[in-house]
């Protein structure tokens, strides 16, 4: 039954990080009102910071992040001298009214960067920004990168949540993917963090790579769950060649079939389950006494670009080049290319080029939606006590759409509306059915499975 949904509902559907989603962002949304939105944050606001570092040594070929490679430095000293002029202008605006409950270093490669300026930029944050004494400091680690100094520098700045990309340990799908990376270094680098008091560590595992099987994928998880990672996220490859273009390095004929990744996921996350870990939304995994189990209990998980959090803050804000921030306003998004990023944010400057303004009909849609991915199940008193007659309106739809959808994947469950355990593999589609702006838009996506 499952394997025939993921043939009917092997449509592109959006990951649904935020909503609306970044394919509806619009150049209205600039400088000028991301400089307002700032200038609107209040005394006592928390806030939490996303800092993208835009350079890789090596291209991974499966990747969709906004990164280029390099193998010289001198572009890299470049753009940090241009994200500390950001950090310094943003700070400029907000000082004395906000303070840091959470950063989150991501990319391309964080552990690209120099001991040193990883240090340097540690420090001008600190120096920038009121950080609470409990702030969260999670780095996305590329274990090709690493070294005894590079270790060294992140425990200098305070992280407490590495971040390790696995993807699979298997050598021939490395190959396809262009990513080596053995198992023993991926464990030394574990043991490298752990040994510098560093108190949690997340494992990234991927499906549906270039010749991947079930088999393969089962071996990649088994060896992940000998290091005993805190959380693990388990994702399903996105191969969208027409958005990166160097994912045409992959034969589309290596790509298992909706049938084969819906088993490969299942596989996976039933052998995390059975070691102990609780099932975190769509794809994330956690010890019963992470924070984000223990949020996903309470009902107070969240869903963001780097996806699921128990991070509770309104307000991110994006630093580098296409990274989004969020505000109560809504999103707003830096112009993608490093070279004019620069440009924008020097004497001062923002690079805000596009973003999107929430009206009350995307607060009461993106909020369902959040609710979906993260507990795949919303209530119809919540939904109207938060919203009123935007909610009594969205709530109509729902009852529609549980009493019409002939696959029954949404159901009416008491005031509550419920995706069943075997639906859950196609939340995201589930989730499209509320969002006013996927049948009309012409943006490309990931497959739902």
């Amino acid at each position: 039954m499952q394997s025939e949904l993921a043939a009917r509902l092997g449509e592109n559907v959006p990951r649904y990080t935020s909503y609306p989603t970044a394919p509806h962002f619009h150049a209205g949304v600039d400088a000028a009102v991301h400089r307002g939105w700032l200038e609107a944050l209040e005394s006592g606001d928390e806030i939490s910071l996303y800092l993208h570092i835009p350079y890789c040594d090596k291209l991974c070929w499966f990747c969709a992040c906004h990164t280029k490679q390099t193998r010289h430095y001198e572009p890299v000293t470049a753009y940090l001298r241009s994200l500390h002029a950001e950090i310094a202008t943003i700070a400029g605006l907000v000082s004395g009214k906000v303070r840091v409950r959470a950063i989150h270093f991501g990319g391309g490669s964080p552990t690209m960067l120099k001991p040193d300026d990883m240090v340097a930029l540690g420090a001008v944050l600190r120096d920038s920004f009121d950080f609470l004494l409990d702030a969260k400091i999670s780095v996305e680690i590329e274990p090709n990168d690493m070294d005894e100094a590079r270790l060294d520098a992140l425990a200098e700045i305070g992280m407490t949540r590495a971040s390790l990309g696995v993807q699979d340990f298997d050598p021939k799908v490395q190959k396809g993917i262009n990513r080596e990376q053995s198992f023993l270094q991926t464990k030394a680098v574990v043991e490298g963090v752990r040994l510098r008091g560093v108190g949690s560590v997340n494992l990234d595992l991927l499906y549906g790579l270039p010749h991947q099987t079930k088999e393969s994928v089962c071996s990649t998880v088994a060896q992940a769950l000998t290091l005993e990672p805190d959380r693990m996220a388990l994702f399903g490859y996105a191969h969208v060649p027409w958005f990166k273009k160097h994912q045409t390095m992959i034969d589309e004929a290596w790509l298992p079939g909706p049938a084969e990744r819906l088993a490969q996921s299942q596989l996976a996350a039933r052998a995390i389950v059975d070691k102990g870990y609780e099932a975190i939304g769509l794809d994330h995994f956690a010890k019963p006494g992470d924070a984000l189990a223990i949020a996903a209990r309470a009902g107070a998980l969240h869903r963001n670009f780097q996806g699921y959090t128990d991070d509770r803050c309104e307000t991110l804000i994006g630093l580098g080049p296409s990274s989004i921030g969020r505000f109560r306003q809504g999103y707003v998004q830096n112009m993608p290319s490093t070279a004019e990023y620069g440009r924008m944010v020097a004497d001062g400057g923002l690079a805000a080029v596009r973003g999107i303004a929430l009206s009350d009909d995307d607060r009461v849609r993106g909020w369902i939606i959040e609710r979906l991915m993260c507990d795949f199940a919303f209530s119809a008193i919540d939904l109207v006590e938060r919203f009123g007659e935007a909610g009594q309106k969205l709530l109509r739809q729902s009852s529609s759409i549980a009493l019409h959808d002939p696959l029954r994947l949404l159901e009416l469950d008491g005031d509550s509306f419920v995706v069943r355990d075997e639906s859950r593999p196609f939340i995201r589609s589930i989730a499209a059915k509320f969002d006013k702006y996927f049948e009309s838009g012409t943006a490309r996506h990931s497959v739902a499975v």
